[in-house]
């Protein structure tokens, strides 16, 4: 117990406590027993954000942000990246191993089974205004459809929750390209299974009737890789909303609609728009050595440098980087690439943002990487959703299976007015 435990001597009382070590944590209800008096609530820990609390236990991301390691189930996301496709890493996230020969390919058979969406959602989707975000359109889409997926709500039954997985996989890349046509003005292009998962997202959004059609293999390989990388990341803003929402045994689908809010935010998923923004502010290379200095004067960020997590180089940042490579061969080059290289070769070079730790994240070339493949700006964050979604599911089954797990509420320190009496209307001041 004493190299296993915390001794806290409370200097109010001079009471000393020693609170059990358990994998570096100790549990928050412990500080419930330092009191005054028997009438006090107990301590609690004052944590904005949950910058250092830990919610649950979890086997599907490890995270290492002092090293700049990423792990899904164990395996290295580089390794993952390079050798795995997105459906098979979606297997892994969600039944915690690698598929055999036959899984994956019953794996893959049931999720491109589930590509069609019902025509009633289909019809819904019509309704949204023609200039209406495709998030916005993504987030009200999945909430409905668990108005017609009613056995969602059997959310302990494993045939059940099984089914929505295949579901939510297979429909969300028709839910985003439908989005995508709605807001360009086009007919909905249904989908096509007998392609694969990142081609046949392409096609939806791509094909015009023309004869000679064929997704380049190059650019859905790249796209197949960016959702890789996106895949799960540990306990972040959208993760944590999918686990609290699921914590109240709410449908997978009102779940992820609450998740995909939570990444429809700047702060989250709108990172790699804000690194174009800042790109296309810059306008070349000329002007790289000025904007910097205006970032150290604190008038400007440096948007795709720094992690909340990472503070070393991000593991997803050099796999992004050759993928860049390989669409702008496709592609062409772009002014913004060259612009970026050229940013990343100064920042990296000079001390401010080396000693603080201001390394190229994950957000930093996937932006241009989208829009050198035609995506629209307001489009990346329903890409991001697309990547995400394993990693979401993974977390809300883990969450419902957990014996240790409650309905989330989060303490408040009370800071407002106390005993207060009412006034009526017309003696008010």
């Amino acid at each position: 117990m004493k190299n296993n435990s915390l001794k806290i001597t409370d200097n109010r009382t001079g009471t000393s406590y020693t609170l059990p070590i358990h994998n570096n944590t100790i549990n928050a209800l412990s500080l419930r027993d330092i009191k005054v008096n028997e009438d006090d609530f107990g301590l609690m820990a004052y944590d904005p954000g949950y910058t250092n609390t830990a919610s649950c236990n979890s086997t599907i991301t490890y995270v290492d942000g002092e090293k700049g390691v990423l792990m899904y189930r164990g395996y290295p996301i580089e390794q993952l990246a390079e050798n795995s496709t997105f459906l098979e890493v979606s297997y892994l996230l969600i039944n915690d191993s690698l598929p055999s020969k036959e899984q994956s390919e019953h794996w893959e058979n049931k999720v491109m089974h589930h590509t069609y969406i019902h025509e009633n959602l289909a019809k819904l989707m019509q309704t949204f205004r023609y200039d209406a975000h495709p998030m916005g359109m993504l987030i009200g889409t999945i909430a409905a459809m668990s108005t017609l997926h009613p056995d969602a709500k059997e959310i302990h039954n494993p045939t059940s929750r099984q089914k929505q997985i295949w579901r939510i996989l297979g429909k969300l890349p028709t839910i985003a390209a439908f989005a995508y046509r709605r807001r360009i003005g086009r007919p909905y292009n249904y989908p096509d299974s007998s392609l694969g998962y990142t081609e046949n997202l392409l096609y939806m959004m791509d094909y015009m009737n023309q004869g000679n059609y064929q997704v380049d293999p190059i650019l859905a390989k790249a796209l197949d890789t960016l959702l890789i990388l996106h895949a799960d990341h540990e306990q972040n803003c959208s993760t944590s909303v999918m686990r609290n929402i699921g914590s109240s045994h709410a449908d997978p689908y009102s779940a992820m609609a609450g998740a995909a809010a939570a990444l429809y935010g700047p702060l989250h998923g709108g990172a790699n728009e804000a690194v174009l923004r800042m790109l296309t502010e810059i306008a070349n290379t000329d002007n790289i050595p000025h904007y910097i200095d205006q970032v150290k004067d604190g008038k400007f960020r440096l948007m795709g440098f720094g992690h909340r997590v990472y503070k070393n180089y991000d593991p997803r940042a050099r796999i992004i980087k050759n993928v860049a490579d390989q669409v702008l061969k496709v592609t062409g080059s772009t002014p913004l690439l060259e612009i970026a290289l050229e940013l990343e070769n100064i920042a990296l070079k000079d001390d401010y943002f080396v000693s603080r730790n201001l390394y190229p994240n994950v957000d930093f070339y996937s932006g241009i990487i989208y829009q050198a493949m035609g995506f629209p700006v307001d489009m990346f964050p329903v890409l991001f959703a697309l990547g995400r979604a394993p990693g979401w599911l993974a977390q809300w089954l883990e969450l419902i299976d957990d014996q240790e797990q409650k309905i989330a509420r989060p303490r408040q320190i009370y800071t407002g007015h106390m005993n207060r009496d009412y006034v009526p209307i017309n003696k008010r001041k």
